[in-house]
């Protein structure tokens, strides 16, 4: 019996036969999401929803030329078809396929799969490794926009999505944070079918919303939601238009927008933004942060986890407006640096930013707590992957409450077992020109002609380091007056 790792390879290897034919890299799982909906519908027995002259037995009945020329015409028809979720799958589908023989291997090898382990392990699962093996495949270009599944379960754990709740990606490539999120209520919420039939029609079909602005993405997205049994709005569009305006608040983001500047220069066309910036992680950070939910009737305020990179955390200019209208809003609890290279992509430097909306508009970021992942750590990549054990420390060090709560962040050690955590304060954080790419672990991997910091943020991380020196020096001051007054007693 084969499992979901096995059967992944072997869809894989059929890239090859799409390679012969000419389809590039970048079109490997679009077009094998078409065969894989056919299928899929048939071992599901949801065919129904399907024209019946465009089912899956329609292709095994057929070869030659008579083959080619179905599919093609299968993929308009059912780009128009009357069932909303098989019309968006195939809106404006088509094929890259020229050879009839190669459609006749592919629909083949695809339909002597073993389906019923498949179907055993999870058909969402097996996507999601397709996807995977894409983004692994650094000729396809998806590996700088693919979240590792590690770091997304540990966003996610960390996050406690619950029942209830709305949560919101706007920058979803193909949701795998919204399906993370789906999998972690399922398993933590024992009850989930005791709830209410409105609660219930509400965590099928409304606990999710994303947005996506690339077509063949959305299209990945639509495919793994329906797979995963997430009816939630999967929307095409772009957050940073007014397509973004009209999303509904949040309790829970999770994202990794896209890196980059916006295309053409003319940067986000929001009216309601108040920082105007072609830099697209900034204006994704200023929608996540406005569309958190803001604290009402005892309900705590909206939180969120969003991966972005350095540039966000030291940029000058309407950057640094950014950074502090964010941490007047909410409190900016968390910042986590991540290890290069995660990104299958060469010398991207990222982090996860933590925060939680506050009640009022100024002043919710009291202190900020940094822990640093990224020095002295290996080169992740295929011979030696990002695990979720990479994360372990991180997650005791981060505790148990999702938004970065007084009490849980007085329990947090100034500098634990390994160093990699540490506190800065607002006022410590100003004195740095609001830049909040601070380091102080001597990393033995860096490069030698590393660019240096500016004096003055030199001078405010000596500042730092030696109060937190100091601080340290108190405590144990402190403690040894308790110990000689035990002893005197």
């Amino acid at each position: 019996m084969a499992n979901t790792f096995d059967i992944v390879q072997k869809l894989w290897n059929l890239c090859n036969i799409l390679r012969d034919d000419g389809v590039l890299y970048s079109d490997y799982v679009t077009e094998l999401t078409y065969l894989l909906f056919l299928k899929m519908a048939e071992e599901t027995k949801k065919e129904e929803r399907i024209p019946k002259d465009y089912r899956w037995k329609s292709l095994t009945a057929l070869e030659g030329i008579e083959l080619l020329q179905h599919y093609r015409e299968m993929l308009v028809k059912l780009g128009a078809a009357k069932n909303p979720s098989v019309q968006a799958i195939f809106a404006n589908a088509q094929t890259s396929l020229r050879q009839p023989r190669h459609l006749h291997t592919l629909v083949t090898n695809i339909d002597a799969l073993d389906w019923y382990s498949a179907r055993k392990e999870g058909l969402g699962d097996l996507y999601e490794g397709l996807l995977q093996k894409n983004a692994e495949e650094s000729k396809s270009g998806a590996g700088q926009y693919f979240t590792p599944r590690p770091l997304i379960d540990s966003m996610v754990a960390l996050m406690k999505p619950q029942p209830g709740e709305h949560v919101h990606d706007p920058a979803a490539g193909t949701i795998g944070f919204l399906v993370a999120a789906d999998r972690y209520v399922k398993e933590h919420s024992d009850d989930l079918f005791d709830l209410s039939e409105d609660m219930q029609e509400f965590q099928r079909n409304q606990a999710f919303t994303a947005m996506e602005l690339v077509p063949s993405t959305h299209r990945l997205a639509l495919m793994n939601a329906l797979l995963h049994d997430i009816h939630s709005p999967i929307l095409l569009g772009d957050t940073l238009s007014a397509d973004g305006q009209k999303l509904d608040d949040a309790d829970l983001v999770l994202s990794n927008p896209p890196f980059g500047t916006k295309k053409g220069g003319g940067g986000s066309t929001r009216d309601d933004f108040t920082f105007a910036t072609g830099n697209k992680q900034l204006a994704f950070l200023q929608h996540i942060y406005r569309s958190l939910r803001k604290p009402s009737k005892g309900k705590p305020g909206g939180r969120a986890a969003v991966v972005l990179p350095d540039n966000v955390l030291f940029e000058s200019g309407v950057g640094k407006e950014i950074r502090r209208d964010l941490m007047d809003k909410c409190n900016l609890h968390t910042i986590l640096r991540l290890p290069t290279g995660i990104f299958y992509a060469q010398g991207v430097k990222t982090n996860v930013l933590f925060f939680t909306r506050g009640a009022t508009e100024t002043g919710n970021t009291k202190e900020v707590w940094v822990y640093d992942l990224r020095a002295n750590m290996p080169s992740f990549g295929k011979r030696s992957p990002l695990t979720r054990e990479h994360f372990a420390e991180f997650e005791k060090a981060f505790g148990g409450d999702s938004r970065g709560g007084e009490s849980a962040l007085k329990k947090r050690k100034d500098g634990c077992a390994t160093g990699r955590l540490r506190k800065f304060s607002r006022e410590g954080i100003a004195k740095r020109d609001d830049s909040l790419d601070i380091s102080w672990l001597k990393d033995e991997n860096a490069e030698a002609h590393d660019e240096l910091p500016e004096p003055a943020v030199l001078a405010a991380s000596a500042m730092e380091e030696l109060e937190a020196i100091m601080e340290d020096l108190r405590g144990i001051l402190a403690e040894l007056g308790e110990d000689v007054e035990e002893v005197k007693a």
